[in-house]
């Protein structure tokens, strides 16, 4: 449920990501877990500190064996993708003024990309958080809470 002047513009066709965004910047991708997506496609431009899509693969198909070569990259800032694995929230998202902008309903499967800005959770159900972000966490410093 958008709140204020947020825009709200889905990323793709389906319908399935909405990109957040307020006064010109966006504050975090939603990924819904359905549909599923029938080819891969990625949300986030090259310029942003972390990479968020999905890869799809026919049955049959491999993924060749590799490793990655070790790359030199600077990142200012935390960035973080959160999946929920189970149970039910809201995700409240401010600006950088702390102004609450827009709240929407996660469920099971769904996944947020936070790019800017910040944000809050109220679970409905108990609920399971898979956190994906740059570390290691140093602790509550940090964070700002307001």
């Amino acid at each position: 449920m958008p709140i204020a002047d947020a825009k709200i513009s889905a990323a793709t066709a389906s319908g399935r990501v909405e990109t957040v965004e307020h006064d010109g910047k966006v504050l975090c991708i939603l990924v819904r877990a359905t549909p599923w997506p029938t080819q891969t496609e990625f949300y986030t431009p090259n310029d942003y500190n972390m990479q968020l899509g999905n890869i799809v693969y026919p049955a049959g198909s491999a993924i060749p064996r590799h490793s990655h070569r070790p790359v030199t990259r600077t990142v200012t800032g935390t960035s973080e993708v959160l999946v929920v694995q189970k149970g039910e929230m809201f995700i409240d998202l401010y600006d950088d003024d702390r102004n609450l902008v827009a709240t929407h309903k996660m469920t099971a499967g769904d996944a947020v990309a936070l790019v800017s800005g910040g944000h809050g959770f109220r679970l409905i159900e108990d609920t399971v958080l898979l956190e994906v972000k740059q570390g290691p966490y140093s602790g509550v410093q940090e964070k700002d809470r307001f």
